[in-house]
């Protein structure tokens, strides 16, 4: 079950200003979206996805156990009340959010856990996000690679994570970019803007195109609806080698989310 390229993300979004998003999104034509337990807004979502009449099988939900119940008495629990709130009897893709801080909770324990609740019909594809290297290397050696169906990292322009991508790619592990437009930071680039005047496409589009074109899954958010349907314009937008070129050097190991106590040892 492959991970669809573009994604309605969640993240910061509450109340009304979520529902509205997942309602725009899902009209727009977007099928994929992407929620977490911390985010604190996963009973909007499925609020939002139940009225839309979308049938629930032409979803892909995605939300994220928090580092709180990475335990194994707890990560299905918690995981039962989430599918309460999103109103689904599974999710698509269940991820483990951060890495257990300073290795409290071993990473042995929460990918047994995980793959525990895949065995239960809980979800149907289970993964990892902000792992490095080595916790990939760990998660692999306690399910195997072909158990992994993805690590979310942020990844953009600015911030490119070779290091990971090429473990990731080596093992057959999936990558899907989060924080793509690095909060927008790139889309004021003169290189992409230079870019997007040449397609006649918007920034956003040329970063999301660029992503998608490395193989990755993107999940944007946004709170306009115009946004929302011009984002999914990227998935039409070709660059060439020219292109994707000139956005590969604007690394700048650009790290945004680098939480203090939470982060692990980034490669």
């Amino acid at each position: 079950m492959s991970i669809p390229a573009l994604g309605l993300g969640t993240f910061r979004l509450q109340g009304e200003v979520v529902t509205d998003s997942v309602r725009n999104g899902l009209e727009a034509g977007y099928r994929a979206i992407d929620t977490a337990q911390i985010y604190g807004n996963e009973a909007e979502v499925g609020a939002a996805i139940a009225a839309s009449g979308v049938p629930r099988s032409e979803l892909f939900i995605t939300t994220k156990i928090w580092i709180d119940n990475l335990s194994r008495d707890k990560l299905v629990p918690s995981l039962k009340e989430s599918l309460a709130s999103l109103r689904t009897d599974y999710v698509d893709l269940l991820l483990i959010h951060w890495p257990s801080p300073g290795g409290a909770v071993p990473v042995k324990e929460f990918m047994t856990a995980l793959a525990e609740a895949k065995e239960q019909g809980l979800t149907r594809q289970i993964g990892v996000s902000n792992f490095t290297v080595e916790l990939m290397r760990q998660a692999i050696d306690v399910v195997g690679a072909k158990a992994i169906a993805t690590n979310q990292i942020e990844l953009h322009p600015y911030l490119q994570n070779r290091k990971v991508v090429a473990f990731a790619r080596e093992h057959g592990i999936h990558v899907t970019s989060y924080m793509t437009l690095a909060y927008g930071k790139v889309l004021g680039d003169p290189v992409i803007e230079k870019i997007a005047a040449r397609h006649e496409a918007t920034p956003a589009q040329v970063v999301l195109a660029w992503a998608m074109k490395l193989g990755y899954a993107v999940i944007p958010s946004s709170t306009k609806r115009a946004n929302l349907d011009s984002n999914l314009k990227a998935l039409d937008l070709n660059l060439s080698d020219e292109d994707m070129a000139l956005i590969a050097a604007l690394e700048r190991n650009g790290r945004l989310t680098s939480p203090e106590g939470l982060a692990p040892a980034w490669d």
